[in-house]
């Protein structure tokens, strides 16, 4: 498997920990995954277990938040392959220390960003590593950047991150910012013993039920990703719709900068219970207004401070009546932890009244 480099790092040799996930009341020092869960649903469900993280540190430049942390090493899932829908299994491997994590954000806004190319080398003495990492959604984290790396074992680590932008529009207070390539460095402990006191919990009870974790409750002010609900939602909400366990909201946009001269059509896939966006899918859409084909074509990925995350196009105009028929190209790439490797595969073509 060609393992991609992660980038990411934080800053100011920081080693307080982290609370973890909220309700975590098992403690095990163990690092290896429990057994999968058995007659997985085609849905979101609560996985097998779920651990909190050791943070380790973070950086600034400009606008631009980075927050390094590491738990340990678990399995996941990359997406792609000879088709869409291809899924590869990461095992642990015996030489894998930790699963290191880091997330993106811009501080102004809050708006965490979910998808770009991130690279980290971490260095100790006259060890190195360097390794990009995956774009990754998980139930207790949302969208991260992670992967599972081998250490140099106990001690301080220099890590240098560089964030090469956001593969997406940015609109509104995020146009024209996170174009340019950028490099932070930091240093941080790294703690075997530290990082078996995180918390662990199992979900013996619950395991394999369609339904989520929450977010994890935080000890510093890092957003997570997340999707405006229906209510808050800019412009006028149409419809939604469900398709491989994904919500699907549909708005349109007449004023700002979305709409511009026109009116936007909004395309926002969330997963259920967490409302977390999907990035990296193939979207199409055809706006039918009677006989008449209005528009017809892909929509494009889009990061705004408002609207969150979503797929979206600028068209002429839209009545009451029109009838927007969403095609999925391509699932969401995005890699998965437990809990969302079986949705979100099979997404069927559905078609909004607006």
């Amino acid at each position: 498997m060609n393992r991609r480099t992660l980038l990411q790092a934080a800053g100011a040799g920081v080693a307080a920990s982290l609370a973890g996930c909220s309700g975590l009341f098992q403690t095990e020092t163990i690092n290896r995954s429990p057994p999968m869960v058995e007659n997985r649903p085609d849905a979101v469900y609560v996985p097998s277990h779920i651990e909190g993280m050791e943070m380790g540190g973070t950086a600034k430049q400009g606008r631009l938040r980075l927050a390094l942390f590491y738990s340990f090493p678990h399995r996941f899932w990359l997406m792609g392959g000879g088709t869409a829908k291809q899924q590869e299994k990461v095992e642990i491997q015996s030489d894998d220390d930790a699963h290191v994590m880091a997330s993106v954000w811009d501080e102004q806004t809050g708006t965490v960003l979910p998808a770009g190319n991130l690279r980290l080398e971490l260095a100790k003495d006259d060890w190195s590593t360097t390794r990009t990492m995956w774009s990754m959604l998980s139930q207790n984290m949302g969208l991260h950047f992670g992967d599972n790396m081998s250490l140099d074992g106990d001690g301080e680590y220099e890590a240098t991150v560089t964030f090469s932008g956001v593969t997406a529009d940015l609109t509104g207070a995020l146009a024209g910012q996170f174009g340019d390539t950028t490099t932070l460095t930091t240093t941080f402990e790294y703690s075997q013993a530290a990082k078996e006191d995180v918390m662990y919990e199992t979900f013996d009870a619950r395991k394999g039920e369609k339904d989520a974790e929450p977010p994890m409750r935080m000890d510093m002010k890092m957003p997570i990703s997340s999707v405006p609900k229906e209510s808050e939602f800019p412009g006028t909400v149409r419809g939604t719709t469900t398709t491989g366990d994904a919500d699907f909201l549909v708005a349109t946009v007449s004023e700002g900068d979305l709409a511009g001269e026109g009116t936007y059509i909004a395309v926002s896939p969330r997963t259920p219970y967490n409302r977390y966006p999907l990035p990296m899918m193939s979207l199409s859409a055809t706006l039918q207004r009677g006989e008449k084909t209005a528009f017809d074509g892909a929509l494009t990925p889009t990061l705004d401070p408002d609207a969150g995350y979503h797929y979206g196009k600028r068209v002429d105009g839209v009545e009451s009546g029109d009838e927007l028929t969403i095609t999925v190209e391509s699932p969401p790439q995005v890699s998965r932890h437990e809990g969302y490797e079986t949705a979100f595969l099979d997404m069927n073509e559905k078609t909004v009244t607006l």
